[in-house]
């Protein structure tokens, strides 16, 4: 994950990740309670799960998932790559604080759960069955 635009860089508005993921990659499903997040899949491809359904979205896919509602996704059989626009700015921070507690050997889901509450995202759990 390489960070594009912090709230800083854009007076709070929005922040700009972009993420190069493996095949199969995905996160449990969660919620952002502070901002909007959009994905536009630069190569590969994601499947995107939102609110009870799934949405295939291949190179060139824009998805907009407002906040508060629940999300996930899985990227497909290659390795992707997407950018992740949070509005307003979010998420700046997350997934270096993931990797530090990670690399210190933390991984259980209670302790990765409270590291996600930090930056306003709330862990549901996993990528329910029945996703593609």
């Amino acid at each position: 994950m390489s960070v594009k635009a912090t709230r800083e860089d854009t007076d709070g508005a929005f922040s700009l990740l972009e993420a190069n993921e493996p095949a199969d990659f995905g996160p449990p499903l969660h919620i952002h309670h502070d901002a909007a997040e959009a994905f536009y899949v630069l190569e590969g491809e994601y499947i995107i799960f939102v609110d009870g359904r799934d949405f295939p979205c291949p190179a060139g896919s824009f998805i907009f998932i407002p906040a508060g509602v629940p999300h996930g996704f899985r990227v497909g059989r290659t390795a992707s790559r997407k950018l992740n626009l949070y509005t307003p700015a979010a998420m700046v921070g997350y997934f270096d604080a993931l990797r530090d507690a990670v690399q210190k050997g933390i991984v259980e889901p209670a302790e990765l759960s409270n590291i996600a509450l930090k930056y306003s995202m709330e862990v549901l759990g996993p990528v329910p069955e029945g996703y593609a």
